[in-house]
């Protein structure tokens, strides 16, 4: 089958449909809009990499040639994109301005691919995904095992990262769908494919002074210390807003996202947690306070973006996995 690859014409009319004529008028100087996706590639893997070497190495290419293509790209656009005075890399005005459109058109690059690939049904190719760390050891392995097993053609480049570091590396378009903790307020530029309650219960070790109560409350717990993830994640936001409604004071320590280490540290007596209820076993304590606790999960995609069949595939076993 013949690749597309879009024409400086093509892209110069995405350009103008993209970018308001308010952008257009500070970002380009030379009335010139012509440009191609390898250079508009190459300014965004400068700006997502922070650095000209690493893009270069990224995106296979020596290092004055990834400079040459930037080049071409402000000459074009009659601007300077980025500030070279700076050893860091430091977006222009006119580059900031032009970031955005630039993934924009690029997004719509690849849906002009998706939309002229044979329409056979065929699942293949590779698929970029990300997990956070919980989900990666307690769904993932389901999802995986069942994909491969339906699917086999297709390669999976996996990642793990914290839920937080998923959404930056989307946003970067590194990777085409993530399974995160959904946020309490998601941003426009995400879709949400599929999501499912996590039930959490609040725990102690089995030696620890609050496994002995035979109905602990709130107020017994705030006398301990608390193991809780930092305050950025969902789980602490939802456990500070129930001491904080029962002007209660809560005492976190030894924060970490790593819920397994956050299980460990729990299982010896250090402090009382909230963690998953498939997490629980023999060496914890559920503490039933008569607060439910829980955090929503789910795999997110970007709005605008086309999936492809292989992750469309995958989308649909972890609803059919999640659901049973």
């Amino acid at each position: 089958m013949a690749r597309f690859e879009p024409t400086g014409m093509c892209l110069s009319a995405c350009f103008e449909n993209a970018v308001p004529s308010r952008d257009l008028h500070h970002i380009s100087k030379s009335g010139n809009t012509d440009m191609d996706s390898n250079a508009l590639k190459a300014f965004l893997t400068i700006v997502d990499q922070g650095s000209f070497s690493e893009a270069a190495e990224i995106l296979h290419l020596t290092q004055p040639a990834i400079s040459k293509r930037l080049a071409a790209l402000e000459n074009q656009l009659g601007t300077s994109l980025i500030d070279r005075s700076h050893r860091q890399i430091r977006l222009t005005d006119a580059g900031s301005r032009l970031l955005p459109h630039a993934r924009r058109i690029l997004d719509e690059i690849h849906n002009a691919r998706v939309a002229l690939s044979p329409d056979s049904g065929q699942v293949e190719g590779e698929l970029q995904i990300i997990a956070s760390h919980h989900i990666g050891l307690h769904h993932l392995p389901n999802w995986l095992r069942r994909f491969k097993r339906e699917y086999p053609q297709v390669s999976i480049n996996l990642q793990f990262m914290e839920s937080d570091a998923a959404y930056e590396q989307m946003r970067k378009r590194n990777a085409e769908l993530a399974f995160v903790t959904l946020s309490d307020s998601m941003e426009p530029s995400f879709h949400v494919f599929a999501q499912w309650l996590d039930q959490m219960v609040f725990v102690a070790g089995a030696e620890h002074p609050l496994a002995s109560l035979e109905n602990p409350r709130l107020t017994d717990l705030a006398d301990h210390p608390a193991l809780l993830p930092d305050t950025s994640t969902a789980t602490y936001r939802v456990v500070s807003r129930l001491f904080l409604e029962a002007n209660l004071h809560l005492n976190p320590q030894m924060p970490t996202n790593y819920l397994e280490t956050i299980k460990m540290m729990t299982s010896v007596g250090l402090g009382w947690s909230v963690l998953p209820l498939r997490m629980i076993d023999d060496s914890l304590t559920v503490l039933d306070v008569g607060k439910p606790v829980s955090r929503v999960l789910g795999g997110i995609g970007l709005s605008g973006r086309q999936l492809s069949n292989a992750a469309k595939a995958l989308l649909t076993i972890v609803q059919e996995e999640e659901s049973a």
